[in-house]
């Protein structure tokens, strides 16, 4: 993986958009359940709210295999938890970790210690 801060930045934004895109997306099926068990209809609300995070999780996915130079197997899976109902929380744990990572091997670089 190709790790500098311009990847790390790309990491961090699709680790701070995949978080709130979980939230809306449990939101949406609360909502969801609720338009058909009572009177309560939410969904084209929050429908919207969550197809914009989920455009921008896209988005920013993209970015990060670009600039990561991800194997197709982690691009797929960080696509899947994108559509899995709670795996924007898996993602965001994992992306964080890539990212820390991400910046420590670029300020090793910049420092010049050998071997990162």
């Amino acid at each position: 993986m190709k790790t500098d801060l311009k990847t790390a930045t790309a990491l961090r934004r699709l680790r701070l958009v995949s978080t709130p895109e979980a939230i809306s997306f449990l939101l949406l099926l609360v909502c969801s359940v609720l338009k058909r068990t009572t009177d309560f209809n939410a969904v084209p609300v929050m429908g919207a709210i969550h197809g914009v995070l989920f455009i921008l999780y896209v988005i920013f996915w993209a970015d990060a295999w670009n600039r990561a130079k991800w194997a197709l197997s982690d691009a797929a899976l960080y696509f899947a938890l994108a559509v899995l109902p709670t795996g924007g929380f898996f993602a965001d744990r994992r992306l964080r970790r890539e990212a820390e990572d991400a910046v420590i091997a670029s300020r090793a670089r910049t420092e010049g210690v050998v071997g990162a």
